[in-house]
């Protein structure tokens, strides 16, 4: 027997987690202040207006890795149960978080020799996560083993593909997804890059385009070449305080593919959405490939 774990990168709320028997795992960040901020610990409702107009404030949230304790607290209720774990979660090609993991797990496993941690690394984040996450979810839900889930995955992931890009090129920069030159460049020229995360989970500029319609048209030109039987999918949109522009691709996705498209609109979580800043749209969607 097993328990669905999954990290709030994923997008996903307590109340998602609740419905699809979810534990949350929170990923944290910090603002000027300097304060340790662990989403729906430290608040129950993500007041993402408030969080982003901050952002547009000047202000640069900082993320950090979760201590080995802090994985130690989340794990260690479950295994006494004498359940197992089957974690869901962001990229870990973009985290040192799991290099915590792995320490607690260690201490864990000298504790509870028994007990089995299987690891679904999504190779994403935002709704890219939450897009397999759900996929995972169902799949529990009508019974199939940890195992199988994970040979699901070690298939399927790589087909759920995620593109994104901001009217604020500073927060990529800082993040080191853009060079701070780019960065300044785009902001001047209204120049907004396309970003996906690879089949390797690492995030990068795939092409780039001019004033928001044509950066909107150039994601739902990604759906449309990479897509791949995608009504038997979910299509998850992700915006960070920008839902008219969440609306209007939601809207274009659907004259492309018909009204029955099956569509989600999701607010992207803080810590995600410090490193790509306000105004963020993305699309995850069944691929041929990322």
């Amino acid at each position: 027997m097993y328990q669905l774990f999954t990290d709030t990168d994923t997008d996903i709320t307590p109340e998602i987690a609740k419905k699809y028997g979810f534990k949350l795992i929170s990923m944290p960040y910090s603002l000027e202040d300097g304060v340790d901020v662990y989403p729906y610990e430290d608040f129950q409702v993500f007041d993402y207006k408030t969080y982003y107009d901050t952002l547009r404030s000047g202000v640069i949230p900082k993320t950090f890795a979760l201590s080995p304790q802090k994985y130690v607290e989340y794990f260690e209720p479950t295994l006494k149960e004498g359940k197992d774990i089957l974690y869901v979660h962001f990229s870990k090609a973009m985290s040192g978080t799991f290099n915590s993991m792995n320490l607690a797990w260690q201490e864990l496993q000298e504790k509870y020799p028994e007990r089995k941690l299987y690891a679904i690394d999504t190779k994403g984040v935002s709704v890219c996560c939450y897009n397999i996450a759900m996929e995972i979810a169902q799949m529990a839900k009508n019974g199939a083993s940890a195992e199988e889930i994970v040979a699901w995955s070690e298939k399927e992931v790589d087909k759920f593909a995620v593109y994104f890009y901001a009217d604020d090129l500073k927060f990529f920069g800082r993040s080191g997804r853009v060079s701070g030159l780019a960065a300044t460049m785009g902001g001047i020229l209204g120049i907004r890059p396309i970003i996906n995360v690879n089949a390797e989970g690492i995030m990068g500029s795939v092409a780039k385009a001019k004033g928001r319609r044509s950066t909107q048209k150039a994601l739902l030109q990604f759906v449309e070449t990479l897509q791949e039987d995608i009504k038997a999918h979910r299509v998850v949109i992700g915006h960070a305080d920008a839902l008219d522009l969440a609306l209007d691709l939601e809207s274009q996705l659907k004259e492309t593919f018909g009204q029955d498209l099956n569509t989600e609109i999701l607010v992207v979580n803080p810590t995600i959405g410090g490193h790509c800043g306000p105004n963020t749209v993305g699309v995850s969607f069944y691929a041929k490939h990322r």
